[in-house]
């Protein structure tokens, strides 16, 4: 015979758990449509959207269809979008990323004609996109990334994507000094407006592989000399400073899952808004297994995003939310 505990009325949490609509009432942490991010890719010289196959249900965007994904998240109360832009033609120097009518900027103008300021445009402001070696910026005559020749590329792209209409511009190159650079650049020709999203702690993760088939990427080696060591966390602090020094008015955590202790970290010490990017990896894990009949796919996907805003973050980019937002 069990012993009688009710003598212990306040030892019983799980009162707080009997029911669906108990459990939501106590919720700590709810998810909301705004506070998701769509990535998306537009890609030049093509008629038709083409899948990326390391990524199921995401594709390589023609403007037409960009224009209409655009619309359906903001119709579905998604809070924001960032453009990749994928040129046909690739360079050094990423010429590509800085000519005005360069198929990122072309997608900013059509972005902002279509939902206006019913989502925050976002653009990425890096050259990994645009070169033909797949760096994140230039290359001296020893074939290494030149830090100070790249940011003056950045400051160039920041004055591009800024006369375009951006919103806001996400600084990913983790090159030092870029955010400084870039707010100086803007401010420079009177768009204090536009904002920037600093990928403060950007990590050389092995989770970037699907990403790197839906930008078409022409990497040769790997970004381990400027992104951050995935063994490190003082260092994520310390970028995390001078970033905010430097201007930053979000700062980002890449990867999401792997790294929500940086992320925990980061938003205790801050007191600007905090993103985190759920990759492309983290997304390719879910859905292979889903397909597998591994796991209950809608299930993982709500667990994860809510993992990511139960570690601080205050907006996520994420491939799913648009689809997401709606179920919400």
């Amino acid at each position: 015979m069990s012993k009688d505990y009710g003598s212990f009325p306040g030892t019983r949490p799980r009162r707080l758990r009997t029911s669906p609509a108990m459990r939501r009432l106590v919720a700590e942490n709810r998810l909301n449509p705004a506070e998701l991010i769509l990535p998306a890719f537009v890609r030049e010289g093509i008629s038709e959207p083409q899948p990326v196959s390391s990524m199921p249900g995401v594709v390589q965007h023609t403007r037409d269809t960009l224009r209409k994904a655009a619309v359906e998240a903001a119709e579905a109360g998604v809070g924001g979008i960032m453009l990749f832009g994928l040129p046909e033609r690739k360079d050094a120097v990423g010429t590509a990323g800085t000519d005005p009518d360069g198929i990122l900027q072309v997608a900013i103008r059509d972005v902002v004609s279509e939902v206006g300021d019913r989502l925050v445009v976002m653009s990425d402001l890096c050259l990994d996109e645009f070169t033909d070696h797949g760096h994140c910026g230039v290359l001296d005559d020893q074939g290494r990334v030149d830090n100070d020749a790249t940011l003056e590329r950045y400051a160039e792209m920041a004055r591009v994507q800024a006369d375009a209409g951006v919103h806001m511009v996400g600084a990913s190159g983790m090159m030092d000094g870029q955010v400084g650079v870039i707010r100086e650049a803007l401010d420079g020709i009177g768009r204090q407006d536009v904002s920037i999203l600093a990928y403060t702690a950007k990590y050389a993760s092995a989770l970037y592989g699907p990403f790197r088939e839906a930008v078409n990427s022409s990497l040769q080696g790997d970004r381990k000399t400027y992104q951050q060591d995935p063994a490190n966390y003082r260092e994520a602090m310390r970028e995390l400073a001078l970033d905010l020094a430097e201007g930053a008015d979000i700062v980002m955590v890449k990867p999401a899952l792997p790294y929500l202790d940086v992320l925990r970290k980061v938003a205790d010490e801050v007191d600007v808004p905090v993103a985190a990017y759920q990759i492309s990896g983290e997304y390719a894990m879910v859905e292979a297994a889903a397909a597998n009949g591994w796991i209950d796919r809608d299930r993982t996907i709500t667990e994860t995003l809510t993992s990511i805003r139960r570690a601080g973050a205050n907006m996520t980019l994420t491939y799913w939310a648009t689809e997401v937002a709606q179920r919400l």
